[in-house]
């Protein structure tokens, strides 16, 4: 599985930072991935939906951290070169 394309839409907001959509394989696409301004830097978060209760469950999620970590790296590093590009707000 590779991730084939991804698109970065920045956001001026205190913590979110950007959406992310990927694509794997040319074929499968997630969108709503956020990348978050938290306490100890950057983060990645996967897109959710709140549930009635209040509470929040993942759409789509990596089963397992090199997965995780592959999304992770990507998403960031396309993130910041958004913002060397000087990607408008």
């Amino acid at each position: 599985m590779e991730i084939t394309e991804v698109r970065v839409s920045p956001v001026d907001e205190q913590k979110l930072k950007a959406y992310i959509s990927i694509t794997f394989d040319n074929c499968f696409v997630i969108r709503d991935i956020k990348v978050i301004n938290g306490n100890n830097g950057l983060f990645v978060s996967m897109p959710s939906k709140r549930r009635k209760d209040g509470t929040f469950k993942d759409i789509a999620h990596p089963l397992n951290n090199e997965t995780r970590k592959m999304i992770e790296d990507r998403v960031l590093k396309e993130y910041n070169e958004a913002l060397k590009k000087g990607t408008k707000l």
